[in-house]
This record gives C-alpha cells, structure tokens and sequence, in this order.
C-alpha cells in the first residue's frame, strides 16, 4: 500500500486529505497546525478529520526540527504532500519521501507565487484562477507542475467565494492525477517563473482604501478582503468606516468631483477618474452604515474626497 505523510491546513487541507483517503493512501502521520485564537477561523479542521478517521495528528510549531526529522525518516514514507500548511519544510525533511513531495497552491502557477494568492488575484482584477499541484523544492512554489484547475473569477466574486472555487479545483485535480503519481506515470511541467511574480502576506493595515484609485481599484480591493477577511477601510470624518461589498456602475455623475454621498438609500463613490463606485454594505463601529448613522458621523450627506 501506497504510504504518505501529510501537512495540510484549512479547507484545502481537508479536502485534499479525503482525496487521499478515497484513494486509500496509508497516511502515517498528519501535521497540522493549532488555530490561531486570534485569527477568525471560519475553515474547516484537519484536526477533525483526522480524529474522525482515526488518523495520527499532530500540531508542532516547527515541523522542520530534529525530532519531526527523525520520525519521518522513521516512517520512510512513499509520498509527502502538503495542502494549505503554512511553514516552508527544508529539503531534508522533503528528501523523507522515496517517490516525491508534492504541495497544492491556490493559483494558477507560475502566476501568484507565494502567500494568500486568491486574494491578491482578486486585487489585481484576474478573471481566473484555479489550483496547482505542484513538486516541493527548496524555493516555494516553483517545482514542476503536475496537474492544475482553472476557475473563473467573477466581477463581483469575494476573496471567500472565489476560495470557495479553487479548494473543489485543488480537490478536482488531485483527484484526477493521484493514480498516475501513485504508479510512476505522472508527466511533469516545468515551471517558467519568468511568467509570473512571488507575492508576500497582507496585513489588516492593507486594507486601506485609497480614494485616488479607480472605482475598480477599489472594488477589487473592497471584494479581495471582505469577510471572513478584515475588510476594507477608510477614514471618513475621523471615524473608521469599513467597506464589506460593492459594485462598479454606470451613472450620471451627479457632483463632478471626487466624493461620497447618498443617493436611493445607496452610498456612492465619484473617483477622479470618472468612474462610480457602489457601496452595497459598510459598518461603522459593528453597526450597519446607513443614512441616519452617516449623517451622525458627517453632518452632510455628502462627503468630499481627498
């Protein structure tokens, strides 16, 4: 029987471990990691999994110590895969597994490289994405490619949506190549990173809204962080006001200059460009933003942009 170690994570993790699963892979060992209590866990848990099926788990902080070495040269196992794990793994541990290590990325390599790759796709306007399983080398995400899934990215879609999207591409394509790298016959791609760029981790601060920005700009942005993500952001009056949904739409312009203001029931953008933004949900302090609490932050239902 075909033997693996695992490290997996999240909602990626969990399906992609029950591939291997269907597929009766013997998992020896399953690496995970602990939630984070202050990160908003809306994702599904390895670690459930793992008890459910009666799987060895466990949660080290580092998996690249002499301990977790040891254990895997122990266990000697045929594959390593990693799905969503969040530490780089060095060579050596890497070099544990005799037929290859294998990790599935959230994008469409070589394009998006690196960390949170759905939400930076949806920044920079994508209309596709998808998922990658890809050979694990010392330098992330840059092996050879041995299956991906394309999905699309709608004008609207959120960074959870489209997530959403890409765990069932990774679990797709896993699916469909796993027989052929269990017996030897998997043809691999080699990578041209010329063709696409590492992106780095994004904090809670980048999601400031920068009013001189297009309307798309802004609503790839507002879409790419919105819940479960921290959200959009702008400082409107001194007061923090986030931005969760919106729109990009064809209208009048009604003041000629850039500015916030209501209209219908419904906040709207004019952006130097011309171009009209929609807001379809905000929230001051944990509240709904509507009229009557903009008026109370304000003092007008117009507001001008810098």
């Amino acid at each position: 029987m075909t033997t693996a170690v695992v490290f997996a994570y999240h909602n990626v993790g969990v399906r992609c471990l029950s591939v291997l699963l269907a597929h009766d892979i013997d998992v020896q060992l399953v690496l995970t990691h602990e939630d984070d209590p202050k990160e908003k866990i809306w994702f599904g848990s390895v670690a459930q999994l793992c008890e459910e099926q009666q799987l060895r788990v466990v949660t080290p902080k580092d998996p690249n110590t002499k301990e977790w070495l040891q254990e895997l040269q122990r266990i000697q196992p045929d594959f390593i895969f990693s799905f969503y794990y969040r530490h780089m793994l060095k060579p050596e541990i890497l070099n544990c597994a005799k037929q290859g290590a294998y990790n599935m990325h959230g994008s469409l390599l070589p394009k998006y490289r690196g960390r949170v790759p759905v939400n930076w796709a949806i920044i920079h306007g994508e209309s596709q994405t998808g998922a990658t399983l890809h050979q694990m080398l010392a330098k992330p995400d840059a092996g050879a490619i041995a299956a991906q899934q394309a999905v699309p990215i709608l004008p609207n879609d959120t960074a959870l949506e489209v997530f959403q999207k890409v765990t069932v591409a990774a679990e797709m394509a896993l699916d469909e190549v796993l027989p052929s790298i269990v017996d030897g016959r998997i043809k691999l791609t080699e990578q041209n990173l010329l063709q696409g760029s590492y992106f780095g981790g994004r904090k809670a601060e980048d999601g400031r809204i920068n009013w001189r920005q297009s309307a798309w700009q802004i609503h790839n942005l507002i879409r790419a962080v919105a819940p479960p993500y921290p959200g959009a952001f702008a400082e409107i009056a001194g007061k923090t006001v986030k931005f969760l949904r919106s729109r990009v739409i064809e209208a009048t312009l009604m003041h000629q200059r850039p500015c916030l203001y209501w209209v219908e029931n419904r906040l709207r953008a004019e952006l130097s460009d011309s171009s009209v933004l929609e807001v379809l949900q905000a929230e001051y302090d944990n509240k709904a933003l509507d009229l009557h609490v903009w008026e109370a932050i304000v003092g007008n239902p117009v507001y001008n942009l810098r």
